[in-house]
């Protein structure tokens, strides 16, 4: 089972699902491929100060998470670490 809560606070309690036996395509190996580097991306802005603060300003804004927010500019091209 996995526990998530969400921006507002709330839990939901879900079963994990065992994908212990999938054979992924190209496609979707290739964007899980993409996702880890997101998440990465995601990690070095969560710990570079200027970065942080300015994914923390717009997750108040829009309501979500600050590290969701990064890992979506790194899908949308956007890097704040290079600027």
């Amino acid at each position: 089972m996995v526990i998530r809560r969400t921006y507002e606070g709330n839990l939901s309690l879900i079963k994990k699902p065992d994908i212990s036996k999938v054979e992924w395509s190209e496609a979707q190996a290739a964007h899980r491929q993409r996702f880890k580097e997101a998440v990465a991306y995601a990690h070095a802005a969560m710990a570079n100060p200027q970065a942080r603060a300015i994914y923390e300003q717009a997750s108040a804004e829009k309501r979500k998470r600050a590290f969701h927010l990064a890992i979506s500019d790194y899908f949308h091209g956007r890097n704040l670490l290079s600027e």
